[in-house]
């Protein structure tokens, strides 16, 4: 089954040093990058930058009202989960000496979700991060892009046994077999979640799921290359 139809709009909001509206079919995503000064405490005197994310979804993004999180109501687990998952995904793709003492913070909102919020996240992020090191090269915070390739990640999947890839919300839910892949330009795996959902599967469909994505992993970095000239 075909991708979703994808767009990624840079410099969508005025103030962020990188900022990314990026459409999956219905699933919209706003990614921010914001520089800031300073590493956490373990990272103090080590030479080296940190990059952090935080991901969440607005209240109607789905079909029912979701509560933000607040004072007394905390990210829940799948978002902690996904938060964690985007800030590894890039720190893989950085050099992280060349952004010594600076921390890139990551946020990712969700303002309407049709499935592979989390993956559309990581590959709009990735964008507005790269925007985020040319200000600071622009800015003489740093001397050299500390990206060494790019990242992008896509869902594929088992649906009444076909192969989908790039999930909306109904084939996810219908989905067999559910996987996620978050992969770098030259075709190294970051992370792979699959999850036999209704069914198992076998490892020749596990390879021709990863193929599958890999296909699609690098469809996505062509389209941010092209949204980054």
């Amino acid at each position: 089954m075909a991708n979703r139809k994808k767009k990624i709009t840079r410099n969508y909001l005025m103030h962020p040093e990188g900022s990314v509206l990026i459409t999956t079919g219905d699933t919209k995503v706003i990614c921010t990058a914001t520089v800031t000064e300073g590493v956490p405490s373990f990272l103090r005197e080590s030479g080296q930058g940190w990059i952090t994310a935080e991901y969440g979804m607005l209240p109607r993004s789905t079909n029912v009202r979701n509560n933000r999180p607040g004072p007394t109501k905390k990210a829940n687990g799948r978002s902690s989960e996904i938060q964690r998952l985007i800030g590894r995904s890039l720190r893989a793709a950085v050099d992280m000496t060349k952004i010594a003492d600076y921390t890139i913070q990551i946020d990712c909102d969700v303002i309407q979700a049709d499935g592979g919020t989390r993956t559309a996240a990581i590959t709009g992020a990735c964008v507005a991060m790269q925007d985020a090191f040319t200000w600071m090269i622009e800015q003489g915070k740093i001397m050299d892009n500390p990206i060494r390739e790019m990242v992008a990640a896509i869902s594929v999947g088992i649906v009444k046994g076909e192969l989908v890839v790039d999930l909306d919300y109904e084939e996810d839910s219908n989905a067999d077999v559910d996987m996620n892949v978050v992969m770098t330009e030259s075709g190294k795996f970051i992370e792979i979640q699959a999850t036999g959902e209704k069914d198992t599967f076998t490892l020749e469909q596990h390879i021709e799921l990863l193929q599958l994505a890999k296909d699609g992993i690098i469809e996505l970095i062509e389209l941010q290359k092209k949204a980054l000239k």
